[in-house]
């Protein structure tokens, strides 16, 4: 019988036999902390005669009848499908089974929270774990109607996507939730999420009248941070701009957003019922980055309501179209319709930059992906599939206008509501809208790989004045396809001590060389900036002038959009040992104080790190590590007490002390022997001190065990993992291996976080003997583990502070063993080509 990894080949031929109408399903959360009893009721139409499969991901099976027949349970299901054999031309399938809770983050999982003892459960379907909690035709074309009823302790809220009914009393201690069918949805998007959860609750009216009724859901032990208020409001902002701008009435009855734990993603975009990372909810003082992206993504998941439930992409090959459009929507959307006006900004210094880094890995891709089967999707949540489309789709809405984009998607909805759809039926009503041919915007920009780079071609005149300009393009070697681009030029210039854009070009450029007689015979700036505004997607570079006008004067630069593209440009070249690392940490350090946005500065922080610790040549990367620490510090001090900027350069301070002057300034912060004017060291905030000092070993287990006493709760838990992982020396990273690699208890969280600290290695010799290890399980652990437990162990375990040929060789040793193309084989290839560009930057640096 086939396996767990769905096809495309395989739901192509199930789509031809099957339609499905309705599913009842029956969850009984009563039956232990292990597992719990489902019984699924599937109609559906087929073809007579024909044979198809469901899928099952049971613990035990105890009944499968079709058509009031009862089939051999043992013979039919093999505990990850159900054969059907001889199929009517309407079918009624009952699937009397249990399954099992996760502690993964995958299909119904379950937490014990360490505050109270409470148990909390949360579904997350996507991509093909609904299958986790009942029999389920398990691919997002075989939309149906979906009722729950649900038994669970009395004292639980029970929240799935239609409104929550009066439960019914089945004891003392139980009750029964009969939830109302669904509209026509598809499976990934049902949800079920249930627990003591604290709510407040609150309202809006829909475009059409209608009164929507609004929940906000967390922990009881974390419901006093819950900024309700807030989350409302940008909730309300949301609505009203969507359902103008998409001339759609909300599609479904309700809007819940429960923020729940050990959450792997930022959020899903469950119809009506939101889960969010409850990271979300902020114990402890968090930067304005991380606030403006809680935003953000409320907005992300708000616009999926239309893209993705409402209108379904077919198969997941349009994946991208899904969550490309609800990043740009949500930027929009946040610039225009909330505080965070500066939203542009953000997505070019994060969104834009995963997508550069991503475009040129090996396992890049075209934006319409090649998606074989539930693997491929899985991998495929990358920085092609959100950022890159999020950014082509800008270039295009600057292309066929605002307005006419608005129109084209308004239309799209109102023609495919509650259906699935493919690229072209979107594009269909965008040309209708526009009047222009998209045919060839698609196969240039959707359909090939790769990211082009912009350079400026300069000529001066005797006379100073600029004789010739023209922007040259390139394109990397394996994805040489060069494509059009509009974009603005921006010319700078010092006025009264800031350098202000004097002047914007808007132009369309092609091909190899485009020549820009627009600026001949004009005076020559001190800072020519290409892609001005950010429309074009592409990497650019500046000029000798340019940069060294940059260099000098980037914190002058008043547009914050601006800024980010030249540090941006800046980063790039390093990446691409075109320049070197140590004249990147140069303009860090001398104008990263003044840098206004939250997202920008924490971004350059991070890389700052980086180029210290991956970039710089090994004959230097001490002193800059040296410098680097010593220089956060005193930027630490020197900032406005209370400020953002003091938050993030006292914990990117942290990241990197290692010096015995640095880990006594940790220990003092910490201890609160040295105190920062405004800045409280709350209990997140000791954490990362305390792993500061783990890393640097100033602490062990006992001070860890102490911090834990105090915080015993989910991010303390995983707070202390990260914290013991770091220690330094064999037997504390040999202890964080074994907790991960040989044992199967811990939850994802503690997974992922106990990575983190592994990694964290003052010396890079303690990961040494890691390198045979890793590639001696990651194979089994692929196979043997849950799809999101697999890949925190191969992303998180891979020595890569090592950074030498033998890491280069053994893994090439490993991809040469297996050239299947596989999921794991992709994320193997990753790890390559950033240890290799990490050494080819140290090449660039050592030459000076």
């Amino acid at each position: 019988m086939p396996g767990e990894n769905l096809t495309r080949d395989e739901a192509v031929a199930r789509r031809a036999v099957v339609s499905t109408d309705s599913y009842d399903i029956a969850l009984d959360l009563t039956t232990g902390p292990e597992t719990f009893h489902s019984i699924t009721t599937v109609r559906f139409r087929a073809t007579p005669g024909a044979s198809t499969f469901i899928d099952a991901l049971t613990d035990r099976v105890h009944r499968v009848e079709l058509n009031g027949v009862e089939l051999d349970a043992a013979a039919v299901a093999d505990g990850v499908r159900i054969d059907l054999t001889g199929l009517a031309e309407d079918n009624t399938l009952v699937v009397d089974a249990d399954y099992r809770y996760t502690n993964t983050g995958e299909g119904l999982h379950r937490f014990v929270d360490p505050v109270d003892g409470e148990v909390y459960l949360y579904s997350q379907f996507e991509v093909p774990d609904s299958r986790r909690v009942f029999a389920v035709f398990e691919q997002p074309d075989l939309k149906a109607a979906f009722r729950f009823t649900v038994t669970a302790p009395s004292a639980w809220q029970v929240v799935s996507n239609s409104p929550t009914p009066e439960p019914v009393a089945v004891d003392d201690e139980r009750s029964r939730w009969e939830f109302a069918p669904t509209q026509r949805i598809s499976s990934y998007i049902t949800a079920l999420i249930a627990g003591p959860y604290a709510v407040e609750r609150g309202e809006l009216t829909s475009s059409d009248g209608r009164t929507i009724p609004l929940g906000v859901f967390a922990r009881r032990s974390l419901a006093e941070h819950l900024d309700t208020d807030y989350i409302l409001e940008k909730t309300r902002q949301g609505f009203a701009y969507f359902e103008e701008r998409f001339d759609y009435p909300y599609p479904f009855e309700k809007y819940d957003q429960l923020f729940v734990p050990e959450y792997n993603a930022g959020a899903m975009e469950n119809a009506g019922a939101v889960t969010f990372t409850e990271a979300y909810v902020f114990r402890s003082k968090v930067t304005d980055a991380v606030k403006e992206r809680r935003v953000v993504t409320i907005l992300h998941e708000l616009a999926h309501m239309w893209f993705g439930d409402l209108v379904t992409m077919t198969w997941w090959n349009d994946l991208w179209l899904n969550e490309s459009f609800a990043e740009w929507a949500s930027t929009i959307a946040t610039a225009e319709a909330t505080e965070w006006t500066e939203a542009w900004t953000t997505f070019q210094a994060m969104e834009k930059s995963w997508a550069y880094r991503q475009d040129q890995l090996p396992s890049t891709h075209p934006i319409v992906a090649n998606i074989r089967d539930l693997e491929d999707v899985q991998v495929n949540f990358d920085g092609i599939t959100y950022a890159k489309g999020g950014s082509v789709l800008k270039q295009l809405v600057a292309w066929v206008g605002e307005d006419a984009f608005f129109r084209g998607v308004a239309a799209y909805f109102a023609a495919h509501a509650f259906g699935n759809t493919q690229l072209s039926d979107l594009l269909v009503e965008l040309e209708k809208a526009s009047g222009r041919d998209l045919s060839g915007w698609s196969t240039a920009w959707l359909e090939t790989a790769g990211v082009n780079t912009l350079r400026p071609e300069i000529s001066d005149a005797p006379d100073g004045t600029i004789a010739s300009f023209a922007i040259l393009q390139s394109a990397p070697e394996d994805y040489p396809t060069l494509r059009p681009h509009r974009l603005a030029i921006g010319l700078y210039d010092l006025v009264e001590g800031s350098l202000v854009r004097v002047d914007r070009i808007e132009t369309d450029i092609s091909g190899e060389r485009t020549e820009i007689p627009e600026l001949a015979g004009r005076a020559r700036p001190a800072l020519i900036l290409i892609n001005d505004d950010d429309l074009a997607y592409a990497k650019i570079r500046l000029d000798e002038r340019s940069q060294s006008t940059a260099t000098e004067n980037l914190s002058r630069i008043t547009d914050p959009l601006a800024r980010a593209l030249v540090w941006g440009a800046v980063w790039d070249a390093v990446r691409d040992a075109e320049t070197p690392a140590s004249e990147y940490i140069d303009l860090v350090l001398g104008n990263i104080a003044a840098e206004t946005e939250s997202t920008t500065l924490r971004i350059q922080l991070a890389q700052l790190q980086t180029a210290a610790s991956s970039y710089v040549a090994p004959e230097h990367r001490q002193a800059q590590l040296d410098r680097v620490g010593d220089a956060l510090l005193d930027l630490a001090r020197e900032a406005a007490p209370g400020s953002d900027a003091q938050f993030q350069f006292t914990t990117a301070f942290a990241q990197v002390a290692h010096t015995e002057a640095q880990l006594d300034a940790v220990a003092a912060l910490r201890e609160g022997r040295e105190v920062l004017d405004g800045l409280t060291v709350d209990t997140d905030l000791a954490w990362v001190l305390l792993t500061a000092l783990a890393a640097g070993g100033r602490v062990d287990d006992a001070v860890i065990d102490a911090a834990l006493a105090e915080d015993n709760t989910a991010t303390g838990q995983s707070s202390a993992a990260q914290a013991r992982a770091a220690l330094p020396g064999a037997e504390a990273k040999a202890r964080a291996w074994a907790s991960v690699v040989d044992l199967d208890t811990l939850p994802n969280s503690q997974v992922r976080s106990t990575g983190l600290g592994f990694l964290r290695a003052h010396d890079p010799e303690d990961l040494a003997p890691y390198v045979d290890r890793y590639f001696a399980e990651i194979e089994r652990l692929w196979n043997e583990r849950s799809y999101k437990i697999a890949e925190y162990i191969v992303l998180g375990f891979y020595p890569l502070p090592l950074l030498d040929d033998a890491l280069v060789e053994a893994t090439r040793s490993w991809l040469s063993a297996h050239p299947e193309a596989t999921a794991l084989r992709r994320l193997v290839s990753e790890h390559l080509a950033v240890v290799e560009r990490a050494l080819a930057a140290r090449e660039r640096d050592a030459r000076g």
